[in-house]
């Protein structure tokens, strides 16, 4: 097994027309159950990523409960922190556990490619605290609070773990644990966490108030965590702030929230229309939760690509190449993949006009589905005043990520692990 580490979707950032630069949101990864995202500052390559969701179903269940709660959650594209192009968002309500003590975050990033809500402390109001969650080894010692490192490809992002429930669009996630990212409670930084590059933690380097992981598992690091202090995980952090690597287990680990509601728990659809290639200055869709639980999010003739149960990733073939390590993830604001059909700057694709290339996306059980790939002039969308593109595509080596582009004009479905679907068990996706 390798080492695990955490993964940041790819989200490049362009402020003038030849300036890329790094950052973005999106959340860890998992030791055993990996689930990917994408690279990073400069496009580095695609790895494991995230977690089981220590809930088991059997077989090949198709019989999934109905739900008649509400379940559609608004999201948009709009001006986002840096001039970021293609950040997806939404609001989240955060209350103290039981009680009706609540407070609203807007511009959270919705990350297909993670798994967990995370937010900045700064965006959380002071009259609002949640509760500490503890580590294996601060329960033993009766005292401490649990701190968590999220290293992402742009850098990393350090906090507390605290409790809280997570209501969006009447559902109700009781007293999840969430990351609350520079928590003036953990000032100090592990120092192999801070050696994992910049620091996300900030608006200005996070782009976003926080992450929200809706991915294909529901635990953000699973088995690996729960059975040994692995580095740049979780920690045990004393009162004075002293922080060591610790064991964590499963149901105090960072959790998607979806994986948590009492129905509509067994994936998300993300329903976002069509856009022109000249972009659009912003963009409103729908986040459903749920996968044929209600009317609204059946799969019906919807492609379905069943991913590895271990790491999350399909396989992507295109340009006679084929990508073992491929993902479909919201927080990446590209697609992201290697040709030698595009000229380049910088990081990013700039055909002096919108061409097209055609990819295969398959699962572990050789169902695939071919996508016609539009890529656009980079530089010319970087110059426009709009902040959504379908055809935003940037450079990678050894992965294919399907990023925010590919969702526009489709609805794309994410079905997590163990999860009872129609379509059999996830993880897969699907469109």
């Amino acid at each position: 097994m390798k080492t695990p580490f955490h993964l940041h979707p790819l989200l490049l950032i362009c402020t003038s027309l030849a300036g890329c630069g790094g950052g973005g949101g999106s959340s860890p990864a998992t030791p055993t159950q990996a689930s990917p995202a994408s690279a990073a500052s400069a496009p580095a390559d695609a790895a494991p990523a995230s977690s089981p969701s220590g809930t088991s179903v059997a077989g090949t269940s198709t019989s999934v409960p109905q739900s008649t709660t509400p379940n559609v959650q608004p999201i948009t594209v709009s001006t986002a922190p840096g001039l970021t192009r293609n950040m997806l968002t939404t609001s989240v309500t955060v209350c103290q556990p039981g009680t009706g003590h609540c407070a609203t975050i807007d511009n959270i990033q919705v990350d297909t490619g993670s798994h967990g809500l995370r937010i900045l402390a700064s965006a959380l109001p002071a009259s609002l605290p949640l509760a500490a969650v503890a580590t294996v080894a601060t329960v033993a010692s009766g005292s401490g609070i649990a701190g968590e490192c999220a290293v992402f490809g742009g850098g990393y992002a350090w906090g507390s773990v605290r409790s809280a429930d997570v209501r969006m669009a009447g559902q109700l996630a009781a007293s999840l644990p969430i990351q609350l990212i520079a928590d003036s409670a953990l000032p100090n930084v592990p120092t192999d966490c801070a050696g994992s590059g910049p620091a996300m933690l900030t608006v200005n380097s996070l782009r976003a108030n926080g992450i929200l992981g809706v991915g294909l598992f529901a635990a953000d690091c699973g088995s690996g965590c729960v059975n040994a202090a692995l580095p740049r995980w979780y920690y045990s952090c004393d009162a004075g702030g002293a922080c060591l690597a610790s064991a964590q287990a499963l149901a105090q680990q960072v959790t998607n929230p979806v994986s948590r509601f009492a129905l509509d728990n067994n994936g998300v659809v993300i329903d976002l229309p069509a856009i022109a290639d000249g972009g659009a200055a912003s963009v409103s869709g729908s986040m459903i939760f749920g996968i044929g639980t209600q009317a609204n999010n059946t799969l019906g003739s919807a492609a379905v690509i069943k991913a590895n149960q271990q790491t999350g990733y399909v396989r992507t073939t295109s340009a006679g190449q084929t990508y073992s390590q491929s993902y479909v993830d919201s927080g990446s604001n590209g697609l992201f993949f290697a040709s030698t059909q595009f000229p380049q700057c910088g990081y990013w694709y700039c055909p002096s006009s919108t061409q097209t290339a055609s990819a295969a996306m398959m699962g572990i059980d050789g169902a695939s589905s071919t996508v016609s790939v539009a890529v656009g002039n980079s530089r010319a969308l970087f110059a426009s005043s709009n902040n959504a593109f379908n055809n935003l595509a940037g450079i990678a080596s050894n992965s294919f990520g399907w990023g925010l582009p590919f969702f526009f004009g489709r609805r794309v479905y994410t079905a997590i692990a163990s999860r009872v679907t129609s379509a059999g068990p996830g993880p897969f996706y699907a469109f």
